[in-house]
């Protein structure tokens, strides 16, 4: 492709049926199909690596294992390049910063994994670490410096923090190792803030966002604010996932019994949190993901089996259906990438 195009690629996993979705999101909202990959096994969490020259895809039946797929720069098809063997179930997969660290966590194994990537894009056999956490291990996210490593444990109640060791891979707990949540909340996942110094949470079981502060010289979060996710008519809290506008100033986070997904304005001087409403979306929005343009958010429904295009207005951060696509079975993850 020429320096000055893009495309944009919506990668969809679908448990259900085993496969994955790979679609082509157009300037209008519009989807195009373009690719249905098999994975042979129930696909849930997707990463991409630093340049998204390959996805990662773990697969949650037996054997446990994440698929590393070759990503054509021109189209956004995949092929399938290894499968390698994981520590266990994993429930949420990322990479550190430069590509050369798969993470991994596993909510039924209580663990968080390393393994190291080759040049290649491929996932090493041999995790660098496993590392026994609190139950139910939800996501492991690396700090934008690449130096420090966050672990969500929903049944712990508690954020781990630890010291990544860009050479090795090994992870060692900071001091202090752990940032309680309130009781009950349930951790899940965590983003970072676009700037670097905010931090927030989706809190499955209360239905909540947490809102911190990211020490960069310590690489140690505080606390600064717990924000509700839920309509008052939800009576039984299950949200999912959290994610930010490329330019930090909105966040959303859907929430599986009401299916809607909640907005909020960011405040740029202390990343409080201002609610925006709710908007509904697919049933059960296990999972959805914002374009790096910003302007559309991509929401799929567990139990619709169909992605819904919302756009995102600039200046209120309202969402507006202005598309639909149907889908495998069970869809779970969206991970959008720009390919130039």
């Amino acid at each position: 492709m020429s320096g000055d195009s893009a495309s944009t690629i919506v990668y969809v996993s679908n448990a259900g049926s085993a496969e994955i979705s790979v679609l082509r999101l157009e300037d209008d909202g519009a989807l195009k199909p373009v690719q249905t990959v098999d994975t042979a096994g129930a696909v849930m969490p997707l990463t991409t690596g630093p340049g998204h020259r390959h996805l990662y895809a773990s697969l949650r039946s037996e054997p446990y294992s994440v698929v590393c797929y070759e990503i054509d720069s021109g189209t956004g098809e995949l092929t399938e390049q290894a499968r390698v063997r994981l520590p266990d179930n994993m429930a949420y997969l990322s990479t550190d910063r430069h590509g050369r660290f798969l993470f991994a966590a596993s909510y039924s194994g209580n663990v968080v994994s390393v393994n190291p990537i080759g040049p290649d894009g491929i996932v090493g056999s041999e995790p660098s670490v496993v590392l026994a956490t609190p139950p139910h291990a939800h996501s492991v996210v690396v700090d934008p410096s690449n130096r420090y490593l966050f672990a969500a444990s929903l049944g712990g109640d508690v954020l781990l923090q630890y010291l990544f060791d860009q050479v090795t891979g090994v992870p060692i707990l900071n001091v202090p190792p752990r940032v309680p949540t309130l009781p009950g909340a349930g951790p899940r996942h965590l983003v970072f803030h676009p700037d670097g110094r905010w931090v927030y949470v989706a809190n499955e079981l209360d239905g909540t966002v947490g809102g911190y502060e990211f020490d960069t010289g310590t690489g140690c979060l505080t606390p600064i604010g717990t924000y509700s996710a839920i309509p008052e008519e939800c009576a039984e809290p299950w949200a999912a996932e959290v994610r930010l506008t490329p330019d930090g100033r909105y966040l959303y986070v859907s929430e599986r019994r009401s299916s809607t997904l909640a907005g909020f304005r960011v405040a740029a001087d202390t990343g409080a949190l201002e609610p925006l409403g709710h908007t509904a979306t697919e049933t059960c929005p296990r999972g959805f993901d914002i374009d790096p343009s910003g302007r559309y958010l991509l929401a799929a429904g567990q139990e619709s089996d169909a992605l819904t295009v919302h756009a995102i207005d600039p200046d209120t951060g309202a969402l507006t259906i202005c598309g639909r696509q149907e889908l495998g079975r069970d869809p779970n993850w969206v991970e959008i990438v720009e390919l130039r």
